[in-house]
Order: C-alpha cells, then structure tokens, then sequence
C-alpha cells in the first residue's frame, strides 16, 4: 500500500498531498519545502534522498514541508514536465507562507524537483536559502541560475549518472560575486547517494546550522 501523507494543501488542480514535520527538539528556526525527483520514473516524497534531506533540515531545527507534485500519490492532477509543477512549488510556499509567517524558507529538491525548484526559488521573495541535491545538469538548461542572489548548497555524487561534476561547477562559477555557493561533491556516490545517504544528510544539516557561510 502507496504510504499516506499527513495533510492536504489547495491546488488549482485540486490538492497537493503532502508531509509535514516539525523538529522535535528545540523551538523551530525556519521553514523548508522538499521537492522529489521526476514522477515518471517513479519520483515520489518518500524517495529516500528526498526523506534523508528532510531528515537533515529536522535536525538542523526547520520544520519540513514534503510534497507529492501533481498525478503522483494522492496528489490530483496529471504531470506537466516541469510547468505545472511550478505551480505546485508555489502552492507549498503558498502553505509555508500561511502558517509559519515568521520563519525563513530554504528550498530544497533533489534532481527533477531541484530544477524545478531552483526555477522558482531564485524569484520568490519568501525564499531565503537555495538546496539543490543531484543537480541534472545533463538534462536540463540551468543557465536561469545566473539571475541568483541568494545562498545556495549543491549536493552532488562525483559519479553522477545525470550531471558532470565539472559542468555543475562550470554553472556556479558564472554565478554572481556576492551569491554565498557551496559545492559539496561526495566521493563515489551515484545520482541516488547509494551507500552515501548519511553522508548527504551530514552536509546538509552542518550547511544549515553553519553560522556564517562561505563565500566565492
């Protein structure tokens, strides 16, 4: 049986199902959205990179926001590639906004829902900080990533079967002075951190507490 989510969020296609946990330590200190890879190839909010990320951002005292985009679970909808699903992205902000106000928004996705997450959070004024995990530089133009201005992580495998590590590399660095970026490249792991998903949740929870980030 496909595993439930625990709340559902208004869409214009209906509803967005989705995940949403708060630290069970500490007093939050923010908001994070988690975006899943392609649905057509079987990309859901229970992928395991997506749930150790979310994981990573628990722990570093965020409350997380996972979304099935739309045709996947109980989501309503059919897959737009990449379009619609932007929509879905501001539809999770949209519930972020709504209920936690006061709190930053660190956006989070993980191959398809990087890209697609990236396109949107580099314009949204709610989001602060930028997560982009198995960037898919092979298949998609991100040449958009110019216009950022905000600080951003890229989490990637230097065996990534979806995006060189040089090319993701090459995009960073025409990257803005002023941008905070940061490359972690986890030796030996594959687009799906295969072995490697202790490591990929360590990066991200110690980028989020860092007090102050590196710059270029």
């Amino acid at each position: 049986m496909y595993p439930a989510g625990n709340l559902f969020i208004p869409a214009p296609h209906g509803r967005i199902e989705a995940i949403l946990k708060e630290p069970q330590k500490d007093p939050a200190i923010g908001v994070a959205l988690v975006l899943h890879p392609h649905p057509l190839g079987g990309g859901t909010m229970h992928n395991k990179v997506v749930f150790r990320a979310a994981s990573a951002l628990n722990e570093a005292g965020l409350i997380t926001l996972r979304i099935n985009f739309r045709g996947v679970g109980q989501s309503t909808g059919e897959h737009d590639n990449g379009r619609g699903e932007r929509e879905d992205v501001r539809a999770g902000l949209d519930y972020l906004e709504e209920n936690y106000p006061d709190f930053d928004v660190t956006l989070c996705g993980f191959s398809f829902g990087a890209r697609v997450g990236l396109e949107v959070g580099i314009s949204d004024e709610r989001v602060v900080n930028l997560i982009s995990i198995g960037t898919p530089v092979d298949k998609y133009d991100f040449s958009f990533l110019q216009a950022c201005r905000k600080s951003i992580l890229f989490v990637h495998g230097d065996r990534d079967e979806f995006g060189e590590v040089a090319k993701l590399e090459e995009i960073g660095a025409k990257l803005v002075a002023n941008t905070q970026v940061q490359f972690s490249v986890i030796n030996g792991a594959d687009h799906f951190f295969d072995g490697h998903l202790d490591e990929l949740k360590r990066v991200i929870k110690e980028w989020v507490i860092k007090p102050t980030r590196p710059e270029r």
